[in-house]
């Protein structure tokens, strides 16, 4: 746990506009990056649940093949890469 001196360096930092806490960014000060990333965090979980591991692992590929301007979709399909969204659990 950093100290109230850290933590105070931390909250300047923040405030102009650096990000210190992974997955923080957009906050403007040390807490508002600290719950920023723990409802990030928290949010993929929730998806992993409800999708279900293997449908949550499919959507990542599907989403890292995606460019600026064709979607992981459009691309998995022009370049014959399969994704198998059964694996998608609902309900």
């Amino acid at each position: 746990m950093a100290s109230a001196q850290e933590r105070a360096e931390l909250d300047s930092k923040a405030r102009q506009g650096e990000t210190v806490v992974p997955g923080g960014t957009g906050g403007k000060s040390l807490e508002a990056q600290e719950h920023l990333a723990e409802g990030r965090s928290r949010g993929g979980q929730t998806r992993r649940e409800q999708i279900g591991t293997e449908g949550y692992q499919e959507m990542g590929r599907k989403g890292g093949l995606s460019t600026g301007d064709q979607s992981g979709g459009e691309r998995a399909a022009e370049e014959g890469i399969e994704i198998d969204e059964s694996k998608y659990r609902t309900g």
